[in-house]
């Protein structure tokens, strides 16, 4: 090649390779070159020369050359021919150029050592520097990505260039000052614009016409008329502009017009005005004359007209309501009460309906049915400032937070469902939205399909035909795990410590045309069921997962709602703590069947030591009772058996000494009765649970007191109870019981006694019993023995209270009376003590 060394290389549609040095251009293919030596690069050894080469579709080759001058800066290569870049808005030789780039709209970007960025169309030139927002007038090199974003690097930092689906023209563009507050869109396809002055946009730019023929320091309400003469607000009163001059339109009394805030014309060519007054009045006007007037009240006080599909015409009412006034007489349809509101603006729509913008939604009427058009529609606010539908019959809304794009069949879905969730496009600030309210024409529709609103500030249009949409599904990556504070890479197949509580996921979507649009979804297999849906928020969180394996899964989509459905993935799992483990688990189970195993035995055991204690209990009865009978009622007969004999025999030698005999063994065998009695009844069971020990005690002292009044001597008895009288537990009041009447019976029976005196006294951790009395008492070798040889009472009573667990003691001195005490443990004594509640099932 004859090129030592080169700067840059590009290949054309014929297949030519070119290669840029610092002195020349190569034109090379096999077999084929041709080198080109610009003039500016003749004198260039070892400087800077050729610094950008880009390939046109059409076969040209744009060169980019450092030094400005005479076949230098941009030059355009078209067959075989050098030739500088010239026309009326740029003189490419100027330029010191250090990179080239042709996007996929086929714009050439041409970036500078010193001046910036220009962006050229044909013979369109846009121009962008530091002053426009660029980091650096000196530019490096252009990326152009995927999604279509132009990426220029400066010697100051990165900036990226998009198209914005949302274009503004403000003074920047032409106009007179930022203030646009009326827009209408002639036949011809001029774009009227009123703010300060009259303005008119036009394919050359903006121009204000006339001049100086138009007077007033504010364009109100603008309206065309079938002829094509254009109707103008201004200040207080009314013009028409035809043949280049302006003529005032005045009221039948002469006065000023006053301020114009909505102007139409019927299909008859009346011009219906809206007149704020005062006072608010609506004007009729034919043939540039004012026909009628209608004054508020009676008429509404409106701010907007519209054209009825049929006849007569529609007002936007300061209340909120719509208002049909048709044949001179007035129909008003009330929505919501909503104070200090007003329509904002008012539409015919295609499809015959009627819509109001408002504050509180759109207000709908069709057919003679009222909507009205909200949040709760899906609509990000309800504060409309402008409505309009494109070619498509689609409507689009200004509002307060971005404009708005509702397909024909979802306004119809709306009507036919006025609660149902509608599917709409919304463009925001980051599409070049600068919201706001035009006070007067907020919107128009030029031929071309454009649709332009005004937004108090700015002149902002869009293109419904021509919005290419970004096709390009964002590449989804997932960042790291962040669990209990501590961070994670997010490596596939991450194991995270036992006991990890809070975790936080982190993943991102490679978007950069509109990053704060991008949308997510995720799915944690293992803990959700469905997709979980946080919006732009790029962080997934828990706090309730459990050991075991889990899948995370997100999927974006970008600012044009194209999804990214296979998305990224992540595998991961929590390790248990060893209570958390299967093994654990087995052993807690197997420990609890053996608990189980060992209650149930420990059961048993309590089963049959009860059914032992009652048995025993039974053969003592029984061998005390088979005592007693023995000691009592056997000895008894026994007794009186031996005083018959020796009565018999004394009857054939002494018969009068056998009568006192025979007394004797009558009253032995009534006294063997009565003890015989009494064994009898110990062996059937007394009710001592449906009595207190009180009672049962009072009942035996009473029950024995009455036998010995038949003997001529009955001692005095009494029960005395100190304390809250408590519920005992049955076991305890049958063998308390027991043990008290025994006493008590010899104490009537052997005592002798003038008193007997039972004390029964409640403590809180102890039941205590007393029984005293005043005869013969009992020898204390007795006592001490434990019983008399060949009795069996006082072991009874003693064996009685050691199978309630209490303390039985006695004391008696011969002529001092005998006295005992009985002393139970509360925890054993009463009924419903808690600890007793507490292990029930081992009693």
């Amino acid at each position: 090649m004859p090129l030592t060394d080169a700067n840059n290389l590009a290949e054309d549609t014929s297949g030519f390779f070119w290669a840029g040095s610092d002195t020349a251009l190569l034109r090379w293919r096999p077999g084929s070159s041709k080198v080109y030596r610009p003039a500016a690069l003749r004198s260039n050894q070892g400087i800077q020369g050729v610094e950008a080469l880009a390939a046109a579709a059409d076969g040209s080759v744009w060169v980019g050359i450092e030094v400005p001058g005479h076949e230098g800066g941009l030059q355009h290569m078209v067959a075989g021919v050098l030739r500088p870049f010239v026309i009326p808005k740029l003189n490419g030789e100027t330029l010191d150029v250090d990179d080239l780039l042709i996007d996929r709209q086929g714009n050439l970007w041409v970036g500078t050592e010193s001046q910036g960025v220009y962006r050229i169309h044909g013979t369109d030139v846009d121009h962008f520097g530091s002053a426009d927002g660029l980091s650096s007038d000196h530019v490096n090199r252009f990326f152009e990505d995927r999604e279509g974003n132009l990426w220029v690097s400066t010697a100051k930092g990165i900036d990226m260039f998009r198209d914005l689906r949302v274009i503004s023209v403000s003074r920047r563009e032409g106009l007179t000052e930022d203030a646009v507050e009326s827009v209408l869109a002639a036949r011809d396809g001029t774009v009227w614009i009123g703010s300060n002055r009259l303005q008119a946009l036009r394919p050359d730019g903006v121009v204000t016409e006339p001049e100086k023929g138009l007077p007033g320091y504010q364009v109100t309400s603008l309206l065309e008329d079938h002829t094509g003469r254009l109707w103008v607000g201004s200040d207080n009163s009314l013009w028409v502009y035809e043949g280049g001059k302006f003529t005032s339109i005045k009221r039948q009394d002469g006065r000023a017009f006053g301020m114009v805030m909505g102007m139409k014309e019927d299909s008859d060519h009346n011009v219906w005005v809206e007149s704020r007054g005062p006072p608010a009045t609506l004007i009729r006007i034919q043939d540039l004359r004012v026909r009628e007037e209608f004054p508020a009240p009676p008429m509404p006080i409106a701010r907007k007209v519209a054209l009825d599909p049929q006849s007569g015409i529609w007002l936007g009412l300061m209340s909120g309501d719509l208002a049909r006034f048709r044949s001179g007489k007035t129909e008003i349809f009330t929505f919501a009460d909503h104070p200090n509101t007003r329509v904002k603006a008012l539409f015919a729509a295609p499809d015959g309906s009627i819509l109001g913008g408002t504050e509180f939604g759109v207000v709908g009427w069709k057919n003679g049915r009222q909507q009205i058009l909200s949040v709760r529609n899906g609509l990000p606010c309800n504060d409309i400032n402008g409505l309009i539908s494109d070619d498509q019959d689609d409507l689009w809304l200004y509002t307060g937070c971005g404009l708005i794009e509702i397909s024909k069949d979802e306004v119809k879905r709306w009507w036919d469902e006025p609660e149902g969730k509608l599917k709409m496009r919304v463009f925001d600030v980051l599409d070049g939205v600068q919201t706001g309210i035009g006070h007067f024409n907020t919107s128009a529709k030029t031929p071309d399909g454009r649709l332009w609103f005004a937004s108090g500030s700015v002149l902002q249009t869009v293109d419904p035909a021509h919005m290419a949409g970004n096709t390009v599904p964002p590449p989804v990556h997932i960042d790291g795990i962040v669990a209990d504070r501590k961070s994670y890479s997010a490596q596939d197949g991450l194991r995270l410590p036992a006991l990890t509580r809070d975790l936080q996921i982190d993943y991102t979507a490679l978007s950069f045309t509109a990053p704060k649009k991008v949308r997510f979804r995720y799915m944690l297999e293992g803990h959700d069921k469905d997709w979980q849906e946080p919006g732009t928020r790029r962080q997934a969180f828990y706090n309730d997962l459990r050991p075991g394996h889990y899948r995370f899964r997100v999927i974006a989509c970008n600012n044009d709602g194209v999804w990214n459905e296979t998305g990224a993935s992540l595998n991961f799992s929590i390790a248990p703590a060893y209570y958390q483990t299967m093994w654990f688990r087995v052993l807690c189970g197997a420990a609890f069947l053996l608990l189980l195993w060992a209650l149930y035995q420990l059961r048993l055991r309590q089963l049959r030591h009860q059914i032992t204690i009652g048995l025993e209990a039974r053969v003592n009865e029984r061998t005390r009772v088979a005592r007693e009978l023995h000691d009592t009622l056997l000895q008894s007969f026994q007794g009186a058996l031996f005083q018959i004999q020796a009565a018999r025999n004394m009857l054939l030698r002494r018969a009068d000494n056998a009568m006192p005999v025979l007394d004797e063994a009558i009253h032995a065998a009534e006294a063997g009765i009565s003890e015989g009695r009494v064994a009898i009844q110990d062996l059937r069971p007394d009710p001592v649970g449906q009595r207190s020990l009180s009672e049962l005690l009072e009942a035996t002292g009473h029950e024995l007191a009455g036998e010995q009044e038949l003997d001529g001597h009955s001692p005095e008895f009494r029960v005395i109870v100190e304390g809250k009288e408590q519920n005992l537990s049955l076991t305890v009041q049958e063998e308390v019981y027991k043990i008290s009447r025994e006493a008590i019976r010899n104490a009537f029976q052997h005592a002798a006694a003038s008193h007997i005196e039972v004390e029964i006294r409640y403590d809180e951790d102890r039941f205590r019993l007393r029984i005293r009395d005043d005869g013969k008492g009992i020898d204390p070798t007795i006592l001490k023995a434990g019983g008399q040889a060949g009795h069996w009472g006082l072991q009874g009573m003693r064996e009685r209270a050691q199978r309630i667990g209490s303390r039985l003691e006695f004391w008696g001195e011969m002529g001092a009376g005998t006295e005992l005490e009985l002393t139970v443990p509360g925890v054993v004594a009463y009924e419903n003590r808690p600890n007793r509640r507490r292990f029930r099932l081992f009693h």
